[in-house]
């Protein structure tokens, strides 16, 4: 009899632990889509939040832009700057710099080759023949 009852309870708890793991993969089977669509929304809206944020700076920057484009002597200034203009009367000198400056870049078997006149073809051949050996 204790046998019996024993064996009972056995099935009784592994039948209450199969019907409990049944049901939480069911919950969690239920459960999991919505909280994937939570989560990736939040994610959705911080990126929104961060475009935005980026956007208004943008704006901001954009307006102030345009507040200095409305004074003309901004404007002149940057006429005279960016095009070179002059005033009636003035004169305006371009300095440029020396050619013995340190920046010099050497010349290269490629760079000859556009001095000394060479076809085009030949001018290709030898660049290509010049990066293969760097």
């Amino acid at each position: 009899m204790a046998r019996r009852q024993l064996s009972f309870r056995r099935r009784r708890t592994s039948g209450r632990a199969l019907a409990l793991s049944a049901i939480l993969f069911i919950l969690a089977l239920t459960l999991a889509p919505p909280f994937k669509h939570y989560f990736t929304q939040r994610a959705q809206i911080s990126a929104l939040n961060a475009q935005l944020t980026s956007d208004n700076k943008a704006l901001d920057d954009a307006r102030k832009e345009l507040l200095l484009w409305q004074d003309p002597q901004y404007v002149k200034s940057q006429a005279r700057e960016r095009l070179h203009f002059v005033l009636p009367g003035e004169r305006q000198y371009i300095v440029t710099e020396d050619a013995t400056t340190s920046d010099a870049v050497p010349v290269t078997r490629v760079a000859q080759a556009l001095v000394d006149g060479q076809p085009w073809y030949a001018r290709l051949i030898a660049s290509i023949s010049e990066s293969g050996n760097k």
